[in-house]
């Protein structure tokens, strides 16, 4: 008998190993079951799907910030067009308001001569005193016949470089002509506080002439002298017959015109004189600063009889 133990069969090398087999089995399920798909969709999805549905998903996430900008939206159309209704309301209060006015045919000049005795900085100081003017005549019940004369020099270049608007302005008589050559002789009367008459009334058949000067009282009496020389009527407004002032009687350009205006609408002076008449120049009734004056005046001599008698 032979010792050699006869060789085993070796295994061939075609058939599958099973595990491999199992694997790929596996596999295949995975394949076949929900979902999968999408999740291989989403592994070869491009920039572009990405961003498309980033914005889908942002979209879903603000849908109560844009509900609530629509309902603000709704609410401002709203107010804006209760606004204009009310607006329209205004309106037609104005317009029924400026029907009431009753234009006067007062005329009220600003004599504009004195160019060359003033200060570039005086000269903007008339400019606004004139805007103001023109303002207030605007919107005043009884507007004036409103006229610029000897209109040129300082004050018209100041008013070409800072106010362009002024040529288009409305119920204004503008021109380099001097007053004289444009009214009546007999119809002037020079507004200065240095005439001894007083105008107790206005005369709307006049024409009544405001200095257009600002000199610090530089040129004392200049207008009366004017007045004088040109052989025209001259007054001062009856400010010392209801106002008692700590400063001088001399008032600005636009005061002078608002206190005319102001007594066509009220007919009293001393009303005209104290809605116009700024704090800064210490007005009070003429009446109440002498009572007080005499109130002053009796305390003073109580304190001294109070001393002697302690004495």
């Amino acid at each position: 008998m032979s010792s050699e133990m006869p060789a085993e069969n070796p295994l061939p090398t075609d058939i599958p190993d099973v595990e491999e087999k199992m694997n790929s089995n596996d596999n295949q399920v995975k394949k076949g079951e929900p979902g999968s798909d999408m999740a291989e969709s989403i592994g070869v999805m491009s920039k572009r799907q990405m961003k498309k549905l980033m914005k889908q998903k942002q979209w879903e996430e603000q849908r109560d910030l844009r509900r609530q900008r629509r309902k603000e939206k709704r609410q401002k159309r709203k107010l804006e067009r209760q606004y204009q209704l009310e607006s329209n309301n205004e309106g037609s209060d104005r317009k029924r308001i400026r029907r009431d006015v009753v234009p006067s045919t007062l005329r009220l000049i600003i004599d504009c001569s004195f160019d060359n005795l003033m200060v570039l900085k005086d000269v903007k100081k008339l400019h606004k005193q004139i805007q103001r003017c023109y303002a207030e005549n605007r919107k005043a019940l009884h507007p004036v016949q409103f006229f610029l004369t000897s209109h040129g020099g300082q004050l018209k270049n100041n008013m070409d470089e800072n106010d362009k608007g002024w040529v288009n302005w409305k119920d204004i008589h503008i021109s380099s002509e001097h007053y004289n050559e444009l009214m009546k002789k007999e119809d002037l009367v020079y507004l200065t506080s240095d005439s001894p008459d007083v105008l107790n009334e206005l005369d709307e058949t006049k024409a009544y002439v405001i200095g257009g000067l600002v000199d610090h009282n530089h040129h004392k009496g200049i207008t009366y002298k004017k007045a004088l020389e040109q052989g025209i009527g001259h007054a001062q407004l009856p400010l010392g017959n209801f106002v008692k002032m700590n400063s001088r009687k001399v008032l600005a350009v636009n005061h002078v015109f608002e206190i005319i205006l102001s007594y066509l609408e009220k007919r009293s002076w001393k009303e005209a004189f104290f809605s116009v008449l700024p704090p800064r120049k210490g007005a009070s009734p003429l009446g109440e600063a002498n009572d007080s004056s005499k109130c002053e005046l009796c305390e003073k001599e109580a304190g001294e009889d109070n001393s002697s008698d302690s004495e």
